[in-house]
């Protein structure tokens, strides 16, 4: 199934809160470089990043998956960012910002996520549906009709008791 993740405001919403989380931490000191700079900045790249995957698998199933998994993310940038403002690394109206966009992102993909498994439950259905209506069609298809000869198998098995039965030359 092809999905366009463009078409998800979740997932523009989750670009500009990567693009604001790499312009606050740019000027971090030396030291968190590779410490919280680097884990906030994953994280924050993980959510688009895990909501385009998703949208490119081919099932339901594995679209949820990543889904959840740009949810964790998500959250994790949630928390980070507050760690980030108790270190004194962010200033408070930074922080303010920055964490009400990361929760409008969680509600959103918390939102598609109770989309994505009605969906799933919707595919699920129809999948049985149409398997129980395949199930009585060919249960139709194969009832026996009065005229019908014998079955080939004890055909064979007669002609194969004549020809044991004769000596051999």
């Amino acid at each position: 199934m092809a999905r366009d993740h463009r078409k998800l405001r979740v997932f523009h919403d989750a670009h500009h809160l990567v693009v604001a989380i790499y312009r606050q931490t740019r000027m971090f000191p030396k030291d968190e470089w590779f410490g919280i700079r680097q884990q906030m900045r994953r994280a924050a790249t993980s959510v688009p990043t895990n909501i385009v995957e998703g949208s490119a698998r081919l099932t339901t199933s594995e679209y949820i998956n990543f889904v959840n998994v740009a949810r964790g993310s998500a959250g994790e940038l949630h928390y980070l960012i507050g760690l980030a403002s108790e270190l004194g690394l962010l200033p408070a109206e930074v922080v303010k910002g920055l964490n009400a966009k990361a929760e409008h992102v969680v509600r959103q993909l918390e939102r598609l996520i109770q989309e994505l498994e009605l969906l799933l439950a919707m595919e699920r259905d129809a999948r049985r549906t149409g398997s129980k209506k395949n199930e009585r069609r060919e249960a139709k298809s194969h009832k026996p009709r009065a005229s019908s000869p014998e079955p080939i198998a004890e055909t064979v098995t007669a002609s194969s008791a004549r020809n044991t039965a004769s000596p051999a030359p």
